[in-house]
């Protein structure tokens, strides 16, 4: 979720945008002068700021000037909102730095596309930032790159470490496709929405699992939304650098192209489950499958939410909840809360 600040002195303006860019899925916080809005993103490190021009205090100038000279701040793409519409004034703003002008008021479009805008571009050279830094510590030859796990330790090498906390998405469907991932720690899901909008999870992925190679040829997008199940950390390479290592690497593609053939494998085997298979098999099928990737042994406890479990399964939450008190009526799984523990592995392996 991308992080906005807000520096408006005008409490009406400053909530009325705030609501606006909520709507839209943004994280806001919101500061009420100048000094104060310096202070928040010194603090916060936010995405972008919107910020008045006349304020008390600090007038939205001296704001963008004081954020330019610091090194954490002087990147964070800069909007200004203000009545002042006088050329000379627009000018001034965009002399200092400032990536956009709007005038007030402004049209909730308006603002949402600037907005938008604003932050893809921000993306796009901070995606070309990683290409030419890891360009730089990287060899001039990726000779040394032959199989996959020769891969993964130049994720670790040379990836740009990300952290994720539960619940928070990772990329969504139809964004433009512009890293791979390793994940390092953790665990995501991988969901797809039918045309009723309901979520569907075609894949569970853990530690040492990649993501994105679905979408590595250019201007592709992601296939799926990948949304972390816990608090994880990935390791991220641009495509552009992932092309260059298989350009030359014949084995290494082919090695590749097994692994994307055996996930779907997995993903067909999963719609057949959810075709053909009964609740009681669906649900014990799903719990063994969390079970092998979220801990080392089946008998240790899982973590995980019924709507997940469900999805997984692609059967109804309630259908699932009374499948679960059958399982721990008759002893098969140990529930507490959120936690399952299977107690007879070969009784929950035998369900049909």
């Amino acid at each position: 979720m991308k992080t906005i600040l807000i520096i408006e002195d005008d409490t009406v303006l400053r909530e009325t945008t705030a609501e606006m860019l909520e709507l839209e899925n943004y994280r806001v916080i919101m500061a009420a002068n100048g000094k104060r809005g310096i202070e928040q993103a010194k603090i916060m490190i936010p995405d972008l700021i919107i910020c008045d021009i006349m304020m008390p205090e600090l007038d939205g100038y001296d704001v963008l000037k004081r954020l330019s000279k610091d090194e954490k701040t002087k990147r964070i793409p800069f909007i200004f909102m203000s009545a002042k519409t006088e050329i000379l004034d627009v000018r001034k703003g965009m002399d200092l730095g400032a990536d956009d002008y709007l005038t007030k008021p402004v049209k909730e479009e308006l603002l949402l596309s600037a907005v938008e805008s604003r932050l893809v571009k921000s993306a796009l050279l901070k995606e070309d930032e990683i290409v030419e830094k890891t360009s730089e510590k990287r060899d001039d030859s990726f000779d040394h790159i032959e199989n996959i796990e020769d891969l993964k330790n130049y994720f670790c090498d040379f990836g740009t470490e990300k952290k994720y906390e539960k619940g928070e998405v990772i990329y969504k469907e139809g964004e433009n496709s512009n890293n791979v991932y390793l994940i390092y720690k953790g665990g995501v899901k991988s969901i797809k929405l039918n045309e009723f909008g309901k979520e569907l999870i075609i894949n569970i992925h853990n530690a040492d699992d990649f993501l994105g190679f679905s979408a590595i040829v250019d201007n592709s997008h992601y296939y799926e939304t990948i949304t972390a199940m816990e608090n994880t950390e990935i390791l991220a390479v641009s495509k552009t650098i992932l092309q260059q290592i298989l350009e030359n690497n014949f084995k290494l593609s082919l090695e590749l192209f097994q692994l994307i053939n055996e996930n779907l494998i997995e993903v067909k085997d999963q719609l057949l489950q959810m075709a053909y298979r009964s609740v009681r098999r669906k649900t014990a099928i799903t719990i063994l499958k969390f079970a092998k990737m979220m801990t080392r042994k089946p008998s240790n406890s899982i973590n995980i939410s019924r709507r997940d479990l469900a999805g997984v399964a692609g059967i109804a939450t309630e259908s699932l909840i009374r499948t679960l008190a059958d399982f721990k009526k008759s002893g098969i799984l140990e529930i507490e809360g959120r936690n399952i523990r299977i107690i007879d592995l070969e009784k929950l392996e035998s369900i049909n």
